[in-house]
């Protein structure tokens, strides 16, 4: 169910490695592999780490620190990403593939800024909900992307329903609606600013797979493509949404220049790994990684935040993670 990945510009700007235009429309795009020689065994563990390290560092800013400006926050994340890849465009090879993207002034119209502006608003809306849901929640809610993906597909006529698909759609489903039922702590502001995330992701990912077919893109000439054009529609939303509040000292003395840089760079190195990722690991490899780093993630937040999870919850979320494996395995078939 992959995200390009985040981008991995997240798991929200950084969690989109799972979410790679899956199988399950028209068009599934392979990514390029990177030059660099690394096993799966090597690089898996090390996105596993950064792509939590994100998660959990945002929530610390967010709610620990009480720095309540999301769209600041993912503004300064997709600068950072903008200046980062040009800087390894020139020094690295990474970016090789980028010289395979034309981009022209019709296909900057018709294609790259329709899906920045559904990019910038998922990592919006998605990094919005850790303001009112708990991380392990989210974690939860967004099991239901691949849905999200099969319903907009089905209603464009972009892939034809099976039963196959029906009976996933069905246990993704029951199982998030079972984990939202046992939520303790649920917010319908949260739940609903978190549903527009994954429904802004999932057209995301339908268009890229339908006004990109044929491009091959790794998630760092995508990062490299959009957070300059994600980046400029952020900073024209901010005045309408947090003003200049963020940028008062006063209002923040915690968020210093160092925590902010080390944030936006640990966002970065998981764009970087997700690159070797894809490269290393087949479609259901990295389900099952991400499924694995969902469910540390669950404990984690647990452990670390003291959030509870309900014996209703674990069976909603189980069902959903098996609907998804399961969707991984048939190919979206």
């Amino acid at each position: 169910m992959e995200k390009l990945a985040s981008v991995e510009l997240n798991d929200d700007l950084h969690d989109h490695t799972r979410d790679l235009p899956p199988p399950a429309t028209a068009h599934h795009q392979q990514q390029p592999r990177p030059r660099a020689k690394l096993s799966a065994a090597a690089i898996i563990p090390v996105w596993i780490v950064l792509s939590s390290g994100v998660i959990i560092y945002n929530n610390y800013i967010y709610n620990t620190l009480n720095f309540k400006y999301p769209v600041f926050l993912v503004t300064w994340h997709l600068t950072f990403a903008a200046i980062g890849t040009r800087v390894l465009q020139r020094t690295t090879h990474l970016l090789d593939g980028a010289k395979d993207v034309p981009v022209s002034k019709d296909m900057f119209f018709r294609s790259i800024l329709p899906i920045g502006l559904l990019f910038s608003g998922s990592l919006i809306l998605s990094n919005t909900a850790y303001l009112y849901l708990s991380v392990a929640y989210i974690q939860m809610l967004k099991a239901f992307t691949p849905v999200a993906i099969l319903l907009i597909s089905w209603v464009f006529r972009l892939s034809e329903p099976s039963r196959k698909l029906l009976l996933i759609v069905l246990m993704i489903s029951s199982g998030v609606a079972l984990a939202s039922k046992g939520e303790r702590w649920f917010s319908l502001v949260g739940f609903v600013i978190q549903a527009g995330g994954v429904g802004f992701e999932a057209t995301r990912l339908v268009l890229i797979q339908t006004l990109l077919h044929g491009l091959k893109m790794d998630p760092l000439v995508s990062l490299h493509l959009y957070a300059p054009v994600c980046a400029l529609i952020n900073f024209c939303v901010i005045p309408f949404t947090e003003g200049a509040a963020p940028f008062r000292v006063t209002v923040a003395p915690h968020i210093t220049p160092f925590l902010l840089l080390t944030n936006a760079l640990l966002a970065f190195l998981l764009n970087i790994a997700a690159v070797f990722l894809v490269g290393v690991g087949s479609g259901l490899v990295l389900t099952l990684a991400g499924v694995f780093k969902d469910v540390l993630l669950v404990t984690g937040s647990v452990l670390i935040w003291g959030g509870q999870v309900s014996l209703m919850q674990a069976g909603g979320y189980s069902i959903a993670l098996c609907g998804l494996v399961m969707f991984k395995v048939s190919g979206g078939k």
